[in-house]
């Protein structure tokens, strides 16, 4: 079913609505998560998983943290550092991983969507990320189908010829570049300096080598931004023409992340400018012929990503918007989040810690949650909202038995606030964005969390607009 794919801007409502919340890559939200998951819960949610009994593919997550330099901006879990030493050390840990993990899967669950993150992951060495996906192949069974997901972000100031074709080998399909300002004034502001010519260098060779799908970062609200300045790189980025492209806001939390300490204050864009800069990008991406999909992220309409939300199938995971739903998610690395069924698990965010446990051949998973029924029904809502931009009130009722109006009595009341500010309207047994309320999916979907606190947002959240 094709959905509604407008969306207005409202400066006055988006104004008023922008405060911190969660990006629902998962509900509950780590935030939620507690210390003291055991190896016997992981195998028990890895036996007694729906995909488990149905034979369902897997997804996975590989993370690397290691980059040569920091990027100001990054809130991302990395290690700074040029000792090769410590990437080939990790390789070996991550290996290990691979196996203790491959030992709760069923043979026949071949992986059909991963994901390499970072960090950087092209930073580990050729011979080890050969390594990495020979393992992954050996202990479950990578898909060689067509419409398999293999994606890798890549910074493209340290991407050539020679690894490019080494990924397309090694069956990856879809890359992610960070492109994030062309500016360089703000290059220089967040200490990464990327030359245009650079980039598309990288892209043309992506698309030479046939990679499916091409994916750019963004991001607005950084140090010395300009509407104008930013303008110039939508531009610059549209002419070249990316499948997909993500448009962050800057998120400025340097109590929590160190690197952003380097930036000035006094250089960043206020609140008006962001709101100008994110208006900017929507329009200009609309304009040429990008899908809104939801958060942050858009799409060419032939694009996979934006035909899963044309079709009901786009999902929300902490891979971001992915286009195979009902996935188990198998992660590996250090902090690294997976979700087998009803439990999440979240590995030592501590290389040390990470490296220590997987010597000792436990599993580094240290903290997580499982899921009550409470937090599978609110998921349940909380994902339609994020992914479909509606509610069908009857269809949560049957998979839940429920009765939607008594079990949300209070979010009802919410619902009714946001109706009448006109984010979402109430008829015909659904809940439906507005092309208003699309740009404000994260607060709509506020109102059905039972952890956020209305009064008291979170200062490790990252702000809606």
């Amino acid at each position: 079913m094709t959905h509604a794919n407008t969306v207005s801007f409202d400066a006055d409502r988006m104004r008023r609505y922008d405060r911190e919340g969660p990006r629902y890559t998962s509900y509950p939200t780590a935030q939620q998560f507690a210390d003291g998951i055991s190896p016997d819960e992981y195998a028990q949610a890895a036996a007694g998983s729906r995909g488990a009994r149905e034979g369902q593919p897997l997804s996975a997550y590989v993370h690397i943290p290691f980059c040569s330099s920091p990027c100001f901006y990054c809130g991302c879990n990395k290690i700074i550092t040029r000792q090769m030493r410590r990437a080939d050390d990790y390789a070996s840990r991550l290996l290990d991983e691979i196996s203790m993990r491959s030992r709760y899967f069923a043979a026949n669950r071949v992986i059909d969507q991963l994901h390499f993150g970072g960090g950087t992951p092209t930073y580990l060495p050729k011979k080890r990320l050969i390594e990495v996906i020979d393992k992954l192949d050996g202990e479950f069974r990578l898909s060689r189908a067509e419409d398999r997901d293999f994606s890798i972000e890549i910074d493209p100031r340290g991407a050539d010829a020679e690894i490019l074709r080494l990924l397309a080998g090694l069956g990856f399909n879809r890359v992610s570049l960070g492109v994030q300002d062309f500016d360089e004034n703000v290059q220089r502001a967040v200490n990464r300096i990327q030359p245009e010519a650079t980039v598309a260098r990288v892209y043309d060779l992506v698309r030479g080598l046939g990679f499916r799908s091409v994916n750019f970062d963004l991001i607005y609200g950084l140090p010395l931004q300009t509407v104008a300045s930013f303008s110039r790189t939508l531009d610059r980025v549209v002419a070249m023409r990316p499948d997909r492209i993500a448009v962050y806001g800057y998120a400025h939390m340097p109590r929590i992340f160190k690197a952003q300490r380097q930036i000035r204050n006094a250089e960043l864009p206020d609140a008006g400018v962001r709101l100008s800069l994110l208006q900017l990008a929507i329009a200009k991406l609309s304009e040429a012929g990008y899908d809104y999909i939801g958060m942050d992220h858009f799409a060419l309409p032939g694009d996979s990503l934006a035909l899963a939300r044309q079709n009901g199938t786009l999902h929300r995971s902490f891979q971001g918007y992915t286009t195979h739903a009902n996935r188990d998610l198998v992660s590996f690395g250090v902090s690294a989040i997976g979700q087998i069924g009803d439990l999440y698990v979240q590995n030592h965010k501590s290389l040390q810690d990470y490296a220590a446990a997987v010597a000792a051949g436990s599993l580094p998973s240290t903290r997580g949650r499982s899921m009550s029924r409470d937090d599978r029904i609110r998921k349940d809502v909380i994902d339609s909202i994020m992914c479909h931009g509606f509610v069908d009130i009857s269809a949560v009722e049957a998979r839940s038995a429920i009765v939607f109006d008594e079990y949300f009595a209070r979010e009802r009341q919410r619902l009714l606030v946001l109706q009448s500010d006109g984010l979402v309207e109430l008829k015909s047994g659904r809940i439906t964005l507005t092309s208003v309320g699309r740009l404000l999916m994260r607060t709509v979907a506020m109102a059905f969390d039972a952890y956020v606190k209305e009064s008291r947002p979170s200062v490790e959240m990252s702000r809606v607009i």
